[in-house]
């Protein structure tokens, strides 16, 4: 799928650098990108234009502040044999600016073509469908933590689906474990025989590999039925309807499919992912949050003593756990990566989870509000890893931010987003796409 865009040109003042300019962003970008038949500005844009485009931008355009204004898609402007805005170009940005007219003007192709896979990822989202399975949400094992979250909430689904276009489906949890229960173990170890590039701790014994396995295809068996583009069941909450977790199984959708997936059923924490992974295409990942500022309120839930000793400015670092490492990660975006044996007792003693790390330094977390109009970013670093035997957390990461007071107040969840690199300027091309604000941490 690529993006659909309109060249627009002046009536008037048009020159033969637009057909010049058009034919390099074809040529350029074509994989990006597919240019629709070209347009004059104050003409009737087609309903499956994602954006118009600028190849050329003329003094003529002050004139014309109201036709750009009536303009329901996303303005880019990419005048330069680069793939960018041209140094001439700035004038205009700003006068149309002040007339309220916002446009996507990058400076670098990098940039380029983020806006394209945020086009694109845009129109893909209002086209997909997200499947969960689960029951009765909050009803299950720790229900003073789980009936908190918004994610289950009918508000929470409508926002979503009203915002973003998106279908989401929920399946019964229960009668996915009866399917997982029916697989015969003849057929799951020949699932597992396909897992050689997937390292494997040799606590895993040959029924947590089975367990894996019949949980895997009895989601593959739902999918033949109802394809979907993002995955997630309540597999803490109501784990007692499962003899293992889905770890393993949406590492192989994702590897196998490039299937999202959310923890938890977190479908809030799964749209803002869908979102940035298939307009940035760098890796990111769901985790829990731990402050330092929490002290013992965040200490206690990971059942350890203390954080690791922090000489520089330990206010403004954060542990990530969750589940018993830092997080659900698949194997690609990883730089070590292992199945290991369950961490947290609410699940069966079949269960497994990753052992996963992202690369040390930059990072970016992430989340929509609950109003779906907002995205959060706080840039980070990720200085390492620390370990706690016999806890919650027998791997965590250690990020710093820029100011942990500041985070402490405006953070929108426990359950943020972790992508490795800095990625602020490019998620501001992207909220502009989906007419979202940026709250900057």
């Amino acid at each position: 799928m690529r993006a659909q865009v309109v060249p627009l040109y002046f009536r008037r003042d048009r020159t033969e650098k637009f057909d010049t300019q058009r034919a390099r962003i074809r040529h350029q970008l074509g994989e990006y990108l597919e240019l629709l038949p070209e347009r004059a500005l104050g003409d009737t844009i087609p309903e499956e234009a994602d954006a118009v485009v600028f190849p050329e931008i003329l003094g003529e355009a002050y004139e014309h502040y109201q036709q750009f204004a009536e303009l329901e898609v996303p303005i880019i402007i990419l005048t330069s044999e680069f793939m960018t805005i041209s140094m001439w170009d700035w004038e205009i940005i700003h006068v149309l600016s002040q007339q309220g007219v916002k446009v996507l003007a990058p400076y670098h192709i990098d940039q380029t073509k983020t806006i394209c896979r945020g086009l694109t990822s845009k129109r893909s989202l209002a086209s997909s469908q997200f499947l969960i399975f689960q029951d009765n949400p909050g009803e299950g094992f720790q229900p003073d933590i789980f009936k908190c979250f918004y994610w289950w909430t009918d508000e929470c689904t409508r926002r979503i689906e009203d915002t973003f276009g998106v279908k989401i489906l929920r399946k019964s949890l229960k009668e996915l474990g009866d399917i997982e229960h029916s697989i015969s173990e003849e057929r799951a170890l020949e699932e597992v025989s396909t897992w050689d590039s997937y390292p494997v701790d040799d606590l895993v014994t040959k029924d947590m590999k089975v367990q894996a396995a019949r949980y895997y295809l009895a989601v593959k068996e739902v999918l033949r039925d109802i394809p979907a583009a993002g995955i997630g069941s309540n597999c803490l909450n109501e784990s007692h309807y499962s003899s293992t977790t889905p770890c393993l199984a949406w590492n192989l959708l994702f590897e196998r499919e490039k299937i999202l997936w959310a923890c938890e059923g977190d479908i809030h924490t799964l749209v803002t992912k869908y979102i940035l992974y298939h307009s940035l295409q760098t890796p990111v990942m769901m985790s829990n949050i731990y402050p330092v500022l929490m002290g013992m309120a965040a200490l206690k839930h990971e059942n350890i003593p203390n954080f690791p000793e922090i000489l520089d400015h330990p206010e403004d670092h954060i542990l990530m756990a969750h589940c018993g490492y830092f997080g659900l990660a698949p194997q690609s975006f990883s730089t070590s990566w292992s199945v290991k044996k369950k961490v947290l007792k609410i699940v069966n003693e079949s269960a497994h989870m990753l052992d996963a790390r992202f690369p040390a330094g930059p990072v970016t977390l992430a989340k929509l509000d609950s109003s779906m109009g907002k995205m959060m970013v706080a840039q980070g670093m990720l200085k390492g890893y620390v370990q706690y035997p016999g806890s919650d957390c027998l791997n965590g990461a250690i990020i710093k931010i820029a100011d942990g007071h500041e985070f402490m107040k405006r953070t929108y969840s426990h359950h943020l987003l972790v992508l490795t690199g800095h990625h602020r300027k490019h998620i501001e091309l992207i909220a502009d796409i989906f007419n979202l604000e940026i709250d900057r941490l």
